[in-house]
Order: C-alpha cells, then sequence, then structure tokens
C-alpha cells in the first residue's frame, strides 16, 4: 500500500517500497504453493529497479497521451493472455515434479495463478505505455485475486486487492476523464 500510495505522489520511493513488498509477497506466495504469483514478484523487482532507475533520469519520465487498443488488438490480447495461461499453467501445474527439491508440494489452482501473472505482466507493460485498457486488465486481476486469496485463506491479501480494486477503479475513471479533456488515440 505504501508503493501505492507514493505512486500517486510520483515518489521516486515508489521502486524501493514496491521491491521490498515483492520480495515479501514471493515468500509468502512460495509458502502457499502459488508459484505463478510467486514468480511474479521476481518480475515486479526487476520492474522496480527499472523504474528506479527511469525515474532517476527525468529524460525518461515524461508524460505522454493516453491511449486505447483497437478492437483487434484488444481481442489479441485476450487470446494472447488465454494461449499463454494455458501453456504456462500446464507447466505450473507440473512443476512439483519438474523441481521437486524446490517445489515439494503441487501448485494450488495453477491457472487462476497462472491467469493472475500473464495479465499482471500485461498490464504493466499496457501502464508504462499509458494505454487506457490496462485499467480493464488490473479490475479484472483485481477480481480474480480477491477470489483466489480467499479461497487460500490469506484474507489479509484478498483485503489489499480490494483496495487496489478500488484504486483500479478510480484510475479508469481519472484516465476516463484525461481522455474527454485531451483525447484519446488509438494505440498501434
Amino acid at each position: 500500500m505504501i508503493s501505492v500510495f507514493l505512486a500517486a505522489r510520483a515518489n521516486i520511493f515508489t521502486w524501493p517500497t514496491g521491491i521490498a513488498n515483492a520480495l515479501f509477497f514471493l515468500v509468502i506466495f512460495y509458502q502457499i504453493h502459488l508459484y505463478s504469483d510467486m514468480f511474479l514478484q521476481v518480475y515486479f523487482c526487476g520492474m522496480g529497479v527499472y523504474g528506479w532507475f527511469s525515474w532517476k533520469n527525468k529524460a525518461e519520465h515524461r508524460q505522454s497521451s493516453i491511449r486505447s487498443l483497437s478492437g483487434t488488438n484488444r481481442l489479441r490480447l485476450a487470446g494472447f493472455i488465454a494461449a499463454v495461461t494455458l501453456v504456462v499453467g500446464t507447466l505450473i501445474a507440473q512443476i512439483h515434479l519438474l523441481l521437486p527439491q524446490v517445489f515439494a508440494a503441487p501448485a494450488s489452482f495453477p491457472y487462476v495463478d497462472t491467469f493472475i501473472a500473464i495479465s499482471s505482466i500485461l498490464a504493466t507493460i499496457l501502464l508504462a505505455r499509458r494505454i487506457f485498457e490496462t485499467w480493464v486488465l488490473w479490475i479484472i486481476v483485481d477480481i480474480t485475486s480477491i477470489g483466489l486469496y480467499s479461497i487460500k485463506g490469506v484474507k489479509l491479501i484478498a483485503l489489499e486487492f480490494v483496495i487496489f480494486l478500488a484504486l483500479a477503479v478510480l484510475g479508469i475513471l481519472s484516465w476516463r476523464r484525461l481522455w474527454k479533456k485531451n483525447g484519446l488515440a488509438t494505440a498501434s
């Protein structure tokens, strides 16, 4: 939550707090056998390092206009998410057999967990490119995460995703206002 609070204020300490948060969740997700979410935290650590260095360089931290995907690209995105979820989910479902010394127990909900991870990666990329559909994807991720973490019994993390869901709704409303004010271009 601290990282999201700092991000709203464009504070560079967003990035180190985000890295610390990702390392904390990496351990939790390993313990509750949500391996795709565990690997996602590694990605978030990498993006945290990238963001930290990018924000240090003011030339890279510039504002650009909000864009939207074409209908065709929305369908491609949905198809890509489905295909990658199926392939990676199948791998995650078998990871305890492939690496039993590291993953002693089978993954919990490997396909749902993988969907969350893949969608989060793509939502982060869309956010970095200021593409409007990032918020739709984050809302889907947040709703799915609330359900998964509730079922797994990690209620505090489920509550965190309720807050993320509220922030995503605020994000979509805020970007819609900017869209109406500045116009919305189509992303390639």
